[in-house]
């Protein structure tokens, strides 16, 4: 989604902003820009061209002026107003002295718009952006200074935002205020900076601090001061970070996809880490919820969007299988918006990648509202969701810069699968024994996934012979439907591809009059209970001329008699086997946009971090 980065301070702002929105390209964008600001001035330049705008403002830094050390720059992931030049940010005011940059939406910009209009602003975007431009400049002509500027105009919005200022009035500060929207402030050697995200600072220092929600900073090159909406001064609450930006570097992979997919096996290690000990107990040392809490739960809801929903599938299971506990799985989208049914009794698990998925942030906030203890699962340590959650299960699957989730994905499943063993233990629902011989097996997962990437290239190979396919229909049952959801997801991804997953049994409840000659149907067909009701759907679809791929256990030869292509992998235990299974698919995914020449990394229309509804 948007990057933001301000720096005030430094000999060479420019360079300084141009390095760190390059490292926020992971997050997608559509437009950029920066402002550099004097004593008299603003500097300011813009480029609209997807993915190369960047390239644009550094051809253009020759060009700028020496004499600023401060500025403001952005990336936009286009929501109000098409994605061209006059709608990139930074936005300035009708004077061009003061200009913002912000990430999130003002729900309330068309009414304030009305009142501005009324006093004789006028608008040069079709932003809701620019209308805190607009508002500080009308509290800047009455005398307030910047940071008290911003502190009156958050007070008038609504809706999500993070927002950073600078003003012809005092040209070494920049203003910041957040709310839900990430914004960290950053501190060293004389110089002053404002991020929406951590990776956009660490070659630059490691001093990080928070921004609380509805909180005002005013930033210089050497100091930092935090106000709250109501004027009072609040503590800088200091940020940890778990890795450094040699971690986000591609190290001599093509891209970062397929950095991650390789990183796998290290990643799940990583998470299983030190929380299974060697008698099969198992220990969560941020979950911070008591074992009589714990006895009081009743119920789990798990609700992610996209990947991270896909990962609670499997979650759910595990969770009713080992821990017969009733659980049930939420599109954080939705469910913030439905009248759930919520009390002490309910514990919600809320799964984002980056903790700061504004839908599933949103969703958590209810949850709490209602009642209702919650888990945060995320990758980013003092991410929104860590620090709003009662407790936090952290994948440790370091730094993910591919949009198209891999790592962080598997990580999730295997600690929803720790997470249901942990509870299964807890309330008494499996034998010792039972519970040894599970734990042993989950920490088997990365020598098994590592062992499916080692058949990468026969993945490939399927890839290429299904470069110029149109249509594919994933087919999954119990824990493969999870697998078929997500496998669609990245075809859709990164190949745009139309892909749609189903249950298995739900292909003769109506898709499968879809199927006709050259149809392509991957199912996921690993050994288990419902291998045979599986087969039974895959012959529906091969006499009505479907070619079939399938993603089976390795010397399970009957299942590769029926097949047109296999993805073989290793054998896992049923419930564990996601994790493992999602390999193939994602090497698919990733063969055939590589094959139709697409980005990886960057597949279009799409943002690493959602942080707009």
């Amino acid at each position: 989604m948007c990057g933001i980065i301000g720096v005030t301070g430094a000999a060479d702002p420019l360079q300084v902003m141009l390095d760190a929105l390059a490292l926020l390209e992971y997050r997608g964008y559509d437009s950029a820009g920066v402002v550099l600001v004097g004593d008299n001035r603003l500097w300011r330049k813009r480029d609209a061209v997807r993915g190369h705008s960047l390239e644009t403002l550094r051809h253009a830094a020759p060009g700028a002026p020496t004499h600023m050390s401060s500025g403001i720059g952005h990336t936009r992931w286009a929501t109000h107003g098409a994605a061209v030049e006059r709608n990139a940010h930074p936005h300035c005011d009708c004077t061009g002295r003061v200009a913002i940059v912000h990430n999130g939406i003002i729900e309330n910009y068309q009414e304030l718009w009305e009142k501005l209009a009324a006093e004789g602003h006028t608008r040069s975007s079709e932003t809701d952006s620019e209308v805190v431009a607009h508002l500080l400049e009308r509290e800047l002509a009455n005398g307030a200074g910047l940071a008290e500027a911003l502190r009156r105009c958050v007070a008038e919005l609504r809706g999500d935002f993070a927002l950073a200022a600078v003003s012809t009035h005092e040209p070494k500060v920049i203003a910041a205020a957040r709310r839900t929207s990430p914004l960290i402030l950053g501190q060293v050697d004389g110089i002053g900076l404002v991020a929406s995200d951590i990776a956009a600072l660490l070659g630059t220092t490691r001093t990080l601090y928070q921004l609380e929600d509805d909180e005002i900073a005013e930033v210089r090159p050497d100091s930092i001061s935090v106000v709250g909406l109501d004027g009072r001064d609040r503590e800088l609450k200091p940020l940890k970070v778990g890795w450094d930006l040699v971690a986000a570097r591609r190290d001599g992979y093509d891209d970062f996809m397929s950095k991650e997919i390789h990183e796998q096996p290290r990643a799940l290690a990583d998470t299983l880490m030190g929380r299974i000990h060697a008698d099969g107990t198992t220990e969560l040392e941020d979950l911070r919820l008591t074992e009589v809490e714990l006895d009081g739960i009743e119920r789990v809801v798990l609700i992610g969007c996209g990947s991270a929903f896909y990962a609670c599938l499997s979650g759910r299971i595990a969770l009713e299988h080992w821990a017969r506990m009733p659980a049930e799985v939420e599109i954080a989208s939705e469910f913030r918006y439905r009248d759930a049914v919520l009390g002490e009794q309910t514990l919600v698990v809320a799964v984002s990648q980056s903790g700061e998925t504004v839908d599933t942030f949103h969703a958590l906030r209810e949850a709490q509202r209602r009642g209702a203890k919650t888990i945060a699962l995320t990758n980013v340590v003092d991410s929104l969701l860590a620090r709003e959650a009662d407790g936090v299960l952290y994948t440790r699957a370091g730094p993910e810069i591919g949009v198209a989730s891999t790592k962080c994905h598997a990580t999730q499943i295997a600690l929803l699968q720790l997470f249901a063993l942990h509870l299964a233990r807890q309330r008494g629902t499996i034998e010792p024994e039972e519970g040894r011989d599970l734990a042993s097996r989950l920490l088997a997962l990365p020598g098994l996934v590592d062992r499916a990437i080692a058949r990468l290239d026969d993945y490939f190979s399927v890839a290429d012979r299904l470069a110029e396919v149109q249509d594919v229909y994933f087919l999954g049952r119990h824990v493969g439907y999870g697998v078929a959801l997500e496998g669609a997801l990245k075809l859709k991804e990164l190949a745009y591809v139309r892909a749609e997953a189903y249950p298995a049994g739900e292909m003769k409840h109506g898709p499968i009059a879809l199927i006709e000659e050259g149809a392509v149907v991957v199912a996921i067909a690993t050994r288990g209970r419902l291998l045979e009701k599986v087969m039974a759907n895959i012959a529906e679809v091969k006499a009505r001329g479907a070619t079939v791929v399938v993603v089976c256990d390795e010397y399970d030869e009957a299942t590769k008699a029926v097949a047109d292509h296999v993805l073989e992998i290793p054998a896992v235990p049923e419930l564990l086997s996601p994790a493992v299974a999602i390999v193939p698919l994602q090497a698919l995914a990733y063969g055939v946009a590589r094959a139709r020449g697409n980005d990886v990394d960057r597949p279009r229309n799409l943002a690493k971090v959602v942080t707009v509804e």
